[in-house]
């Protein structure tokens, strides 16, 4: 496939608001130029979304002094991480996840313009971790003992009120059947909820219905060795003539610790929920300094993907700390994916 590390394009700055980390921005690509829409840390881990402008795939052309969006809500109150971005009929859609300190949940805002934003609320249930077991416990398709230990993971950090702990949320780029389609991360998997308006996802009986049969649902699974813990989700799905292109990440419970990989899969165009190809190894992973060491170590982080002259260029977050690229041949990828089914 002819992967090459282009390096690091992002790296904190002496502006207060990113001067600790630069991390896991969405790309939005328009032609030769690229909107890059960036999670940014300071202080104790307090976050806000970042923005630059890139001249192709890796300069680096303009550069925001402030955030674009930062904390205004209690729900959001410790930060803002991670953003994804995609364009749905004439309208930018950012997730994002929601930290309070406590509650990781999935929120949203929209923009026409990629430049006034509009958040519209959190649209992840507001169900704690007791409610949603005793839905995957009425599930008709049996569910991996792991989604239990999680849950018992997280109550025993985090205290009995704690909500399911939601991330790694982005929509496809387009509908199916009239219907949003919206990847998510119910610990250790990656699921997919389809809705025909946003206000569905703040209802907590939609939710509680859906958990019921979370099965139906679940996209990805820890399967490989690399996947030990968990998998989660890493770029928006890219659409091409052979399916949509999934990047994710896996994390790897290792002896010295968490590693986290990036891999690929391709879902079905006319149904996401299929998987028609799964890599049965690591897409890449943490190998240079910058991915080793950092805020967190052994971390290479999927968010974002654009094409120039049919290469694919993976923007993801190195050690939690700097913004890098990895490239390879998309026609390469494609077909090493038709010949690996899941």
């Amino acid at each position: 496939m002819n992967l090459k590390r282009e390096g690091i394009i992002l790296a904190p700055s002496d502006q207060a608001y990113e001067n600790a980390g630069v991390l896991n921005p969405a790309i939005v690509q328009e032609g030769n130029k690229i909107q890059m829409f960036y999670r940014a840390i300071q202080g104790d881990n307090y976050s806000t979304i970042g923005h630059c402008v890139l001249d192709g795939p890796l300069k680096v052309k303009e550069r925001a002094k402030q955030p674009i969006l930062f904390p205004e809500y209690p729900y959001e109150k410790q930060g803002l991480e991670d953003p994804r971005i995609v364009k749905i009929e004439g309208t930018y859609y950012l997730t994002y996840t929601a930290y309070d300190g406590k509650n990781a949940v999935i929120a949203y805002a929209a923009s026409r313009d990629l430049k006034k934003w509009q958040k519209r609320g959190v649209i992840s249930s507001s169900l704690t971790y007791d409610v949603v077991e005793d839905c995957f416990r009425q599930s008709s398709h049996n569910l991996k003992e792991k989604y239990f230990f999680f849950e018992s993971y997280y109550k025993d950090k985090l205290g009995k009120d704690v909500l399911l702990w939601e991330k790694d949320a982005f929509l496809f780029p387009r509908k199916f059947n009239g219907k949003f389609a919206m990847i998510h991360r119910v610990l250790p998997g990656m699921q997919i909820i389809f809705f025909e308006h946003f206000k569905q996802l703040q209802d907590n009986d939609y939710w509680q219905e859906y958990f019921k049969n979370l099965g139906k649902y679940i996209i990805l699974e820890p399967k490989y060795a690399f996947e030990s813990r968990n998998v989660g989700g890493g770029t928006p799905p890219l659409e091409t003539d052979a399916g949509y292109l999934l990047i994710y990440h896996a994390v790897e419970d290792a002896s010295h610790g968490k590693i986290y990989h990036a891999t690929a899969a391709l879902l079905d165009k006319k149904d996401p929920t299929k998987v028609i190809g799964r890599l049965d190894q690591p897409l890449f992973s943490p190998e240079a300094e910058y991915e080793k060491e950092g805020n967190l170590k052994n971390v290479v982080f999927p968010t974002g993907t654009a094409v120039f002259d049919n290469r694919l260029y993976i923007y993801y977050g190195a050690a939690d700390r700097v913004i890098a690229v990895i490239s390879l041949d998309l026609d390469a990828l494609l077909v090493k994916l038709l010949k690996m089914p899941n």
